[in-house]
């Protein structure tokens, strides 16, 4: 098979639920698992990078593209069951996972049988459970008015997943900033800014949950990689701090001049190349010997 060659494929997870994925590359397998506001495909480029030495899949979750809906009673348990389908149907060992994927990575790793290696690039938790749910509280007031915009802006501040000007602006404009791209989805399979906002509900609550209990996952036995960029918020890497110190044995490294988004496609504020080489040096290095 071409290196390039992307082939859609889907699983069901336990609940009935239909999990859609894209394959390519040849090789050890690893499963991609997004976060907030993006989908599989948001990460095609960064697989299309590791594709001559790996075969990736790129996973949708739930309530975005190839994949099924989310259920009103949805909590992390679903996300972990969902990502243990792909695993099962793939036979991939490695996973590669981002913000809030990175939490449902690191709770597979504990409940699942089979992930030798992890690599987790910046998961994303707020300060603590309290501010997370105030920030959810505000998200999902608006979200329920139909200001999807001041929303989407209300995630943004709270959890800083911009560049530090746009967390320095205020809401108002960083509202009518978010309500000119919401009004318009890039070309390609990527899911809309309704569907990524609705999907935004149920992970905004899981990082609040996850807020106050980091350490619960210091008994993670895969080889993990920790990677933030250097032009992350300090949120951010306070987040990556918490968790490097729940896992004393990770190993944590920074990309300089990258951010919060850079695992993305180019044409999403992406810089794919010199996350997928790290990612490459790390599954070949720390692959267990069969």
């Amino acid at each position: 098979m071409n290196a390039s060659t992307c082939t859609e494929l889907s699983v069901t997870s336990k609940d009935g639920t239909t999990i859609g994925y894209r394959r390519l590359g040849q090789g050890p397998g690893i499963v991609v698992v997004h976060g907030a506001m993006s989908s599989g495909y948001h990460h095609l480029q960064l697989a299309k990078a590791l594709s001559g030495a790996f075969t990736v899949h790129l996973m949708d979750r739930r309530g975005r593209g190839l994949s099924g809906p989310y259920r009103d009673d949805h909590d992390i348990r679903c996300d972990v069951e969902d990502l243990g389908a792909v695993l099962t149907a793939t036979g991939a060992r490695g996973v590669f996972a981002v913000s809030a994927g990175a939490l449902i990575a690191l709770q597979a790793a504990l409940t699942l049988p089979g992930i030798d290696q992890l690599a987790l690039y910046e998961p994303l938790l707020f300060p603590d459970r309290a501010t997370g749910t105030k920030v959810m509280a505000r998200y999902d007031r608006e979200l329920a008015r139909g200001k999807v915009a001041s929303a989407l802006a209300t995630a943004m501040k709270g959890a800083q997943l911009g560049p530090a000007f746009l967390n320095a602006m205020p809401h108002w404009l960083l509202t009518a900033m978010t309500k000119g791209m919401t009004s318009r989805t890039p070309a390609g399979d990527y899911p809309s800014f309704a569907e990524l906002a609705a999907a935004l509900h149920h992970e905004g609550h899981m990082i609040s949950e996850m807020s106050d209990r980091p350490y619960a996952f210091s008994d993670v036995r895969a080889s993990v990689l920790l990677i933030g960029g250097s032009n992350s918020s300090a949120l951010l890497k306070n987040a990556l701090t918490r968790v490097a110190q729940a896992l004393p044995g990770a190993r944590r490294i920074e990309l300089p001049g990258l951010d919060h988004s850079s695992s993305w496609n180019k044409e999403l504020r992406g810089c794919p190349e010199p996350v997928a080489r790290v990612l490459a040096e790390f599954f070949r290095a720390s692959a267990p010997d069969r």
